[in-house]
């Protein structure tokens, strides 16, 4: 059995889910491959004071409403018997409801929810013992990987192109982790 630690944002959920929300809050017209940054205050000419009072109003708006990404409930539902799922999100704490909720109404299961409220998750990933993490955002994939020596399944965005180390995986979508853990748990398991 592998302890599998999850992403929420941009991994389960869609990664263009934020798009809609940025052109009508901050009038642009941007696409999901106009995001070549992960820093939107980048993205978006703004300061972080002002990202943080937009997230403040948002956030709780786009986490409820954010749409799964492509096969991840099907390929999770594959996995929940065989593998513990543990969801481990920068998200802040005070989203923890919202999130329940979210996994609920997506009727998702989960054996773990954590919010640390930070993207260091390197704490996190050694005290629930992850066997293989799932993330979207480049640095946090590359130090994961790096610092716990687990692979690191990475998905592919706009704002995560930098050169990876060799304990990072790259997918398209959640059948390409899929067959990859597969075929990992099976070596391992042999």
């Amino acid at each position: 059995m592998l302890r599998l630690g999850i992403d929420i944002d941009g991994t389960i959920t869609d990664p263009k889910t934020f798009v809609p929300y940025l052109n009508k809050s901050f009038n642009k017209t941007l696409t999901y491959n106009d995001l070549k940054q992960y820093d939107l205050t980048k993205v978006l000419n703004i300061t972080e004071v002002e990202f943080w009072k937009w997230m403040d109003e948002f956030e709780p708006i786009i986490y409820k409403e954010a749409p799964l990404a492509l096969h991840a409930k099907a390929v999770l539902d594959n996995w929940k018997e065989q593998h513990q799922l543990l969801f481990i999100s920068a998200r802040r704490k005070h989203l923890l409801d919202i999130t329940y909720d979210w996994f609920k109404e997506n009727e998702l299961f989960y054996h773990h929810i954590e919010l640390i409220g930070s993207h260091d998750k390197l704490e996190a990933v050694k005290n629930n013992e992850i066997s293989i993490f799932f993330e979207d955002k480049h640095d946090n994939a590359c130090m994961i990987s790096e610092e716990h020596q687990i692979p690191v399944i990475l998905f592919n965005t706009p704002y995560n192109q930098d050169p990876v180390p060799s304990g990072v995986v790259r997918v398209d979508h959640w059948l390409e982790a899929k067959d990859w853990v597969n075929q990992w748990y099976d070596v391992k398991v042999l």
